[in-house]
């Protein structure tokens, strides 16, 4: 990597496949320097990479043009593995029919109505969680605080014993990290054992939910198995699957989004005063500016189903896309100054749950999440401060920390 940052050059010899070393601290330059100067950038393997909000907001809103099947991009990948038959089966990675029967299962259990009616529940495991942070007077916000939420909402959700729990944020992590650009064998091998354990639980649950049906209106397995009124269920592989998704959808991207939240407040101290003066009025805007500024899933991936064109370029049938979150989230032809924090930025129709068909359906529980979390912590702790380094994932795909420790100067 020369020592200056040349632009030009970037984004001419930019891999997604070998990054440079200092790509996880900042990504932004590198993205700003594609957006700029090659916005729909040829990958060695043939794929492109996309940057601008326009170009992700186009392939995103045509389902039909651009396939999410995942199928011929992850065998040569993944081989005929488990970790092959959980990313090719869980809804985010299908088309209709499968997509399109799963998410209508799923829907009313994480509407509107459902959510508004997990809010007391959340409010009281924050408050435990915080409790438990200022009795000690410092802690690491990722593990003590951040990646507690989803697990315990998610475990909720699924109706998973509280006995039971210990390993799934191990397990959600392990599967996630198979679907970076570029994984090892070991890093395979380690995706598959734990898809394997997964399963192997989910059978036993499975059975004793099978027996003892929950209400379909708040246990979403029992959903799962019920299906829909009109008979319409999942196969038995497609529900354990999924029940696995889930776990993954909900836990890393929501750590995420608490995490980068109150790392982004220290970064920017007048925000931060600015926030916790009309914590009420203004924390919904700044959970949108959070998942904007630092989205908590950096890319998505697409394959064109016929010859078309995005963004001025060419495309043959079959390219595979990969949709820079990111990037887009930073568009200043979208975003004015899209490189400042904002806490009341409006309007704000950022991509971090993506857009169209394939909407993440679960956003109005992460936004619940990140509200009561980050809302709650600065009303205890507006003064904290980090007491030793971050530590961020080292990931391309999901971007947040693995460590934020803090004093928290109650």
């Amino acid at each position: 990597m020369p020592g200056s940052f040349d632009p030009v050059a970037i984004a001419r010899d930019f891999e997604l496949r070998s990054l440079p070393p200092d790509f996880h601290d900042d990504p932004y330059r590198y993205y700003r320097a594609l957006r700029d100067h090659a916005p729909v950038k040829p990958m060695p393997d043939g794929s492109v990479f996309l940057t601008r909000y326009a170009d992700l907001d186009h392939v995103y809103k045509d389902p039909i043009g651009f396939s999410s099947d995942k199928r011929q991009e992850f065998l040569p990948k993944f081989g005929q593995s488990l970790t092959y038959e959980h990313h090719t089966t869980s809804l985010v990675f299908n088309d209709p029919p499968l997509h399109t029967q799963v998410r209508r299962i799923l829907q009313g259990a994480l509407g509107p109505r459902a959510i508004a009616e997990m809010e007391d529940s959340l409010v009281v495991l924050v408050e435990r969680l915080l409790d438990g942070l200022e009795a000690r007077g410092e802690g690491d916000l990722i593990e003590d605080f951040a990646s507690a939420i989803p697990i315990e909402v998610i475990g909720n959700l699924l109706g998973v014993p509280q006995a039971d729990r210990g390993p799934l944020r191990r397990w959600s992590l392990t599967i996630l990290g198979a679907l970076e650009p570029a994984i090892s064998q070991a890093a395979l091998d380690t995706a598959n054992a734990a898809i394997a354990e997964f399963l192997d639980y989910l059978e036993i649950l499975v059975a004793d939910r099978r027996i003892h049906l929950g209400s379909p209106d708040t246990d979403v397995l029992s959903r799962l198995i019920v299906g829909e009124a009109n008979g319409e269920k999942l196969g038995h592989r497609e529900l354990l699957q999924n029940c696995i998704f889930l776990l993954n959808a909900g836990h890393e991207t929501t750590t995420n989004l608490i995490g980068n939240g109150l790392a982004l407040l220290l970064d920017w101290p007048d925000e931060r005063r600015r926030l916790t003066v009309d914590i009420d009025g203004l924390i919904r805007p700044a959970i949108d500016e959070f998942l904007r500024f630092e989205s908590s899933n950096q890319l998505g991936n697409r394959r064109a189903m016929a010859d078309c064109v995005v963004g001025g370029t060419s495309l043959a049938a079959g390219t595979l896309i990969t949709l820079c979150i990111g990037a887009a989230n930073r568009d200043p032809a979208r975003f004015p100054d899209p490189d400042r924090l904002d806490i009341g930025r409006n309007p704000n129709r950022h991509l971090a749950f993506a857009t169209g068909a394939h909407t993440c359906l679960g956003m109005n529980l992460a936004r619940l999440e990140g509200r009561i979390a980050i809302a709650g912590f600065l009303r205890r702790f507006p003064n904290y401060a980090l007491r030793a380094p971050a530590q961020r994932g080292g990931r391309v795909r999901f971007r947040g920390f693995t460590s934020l420790p803090v004093t928290l100067r109650a």
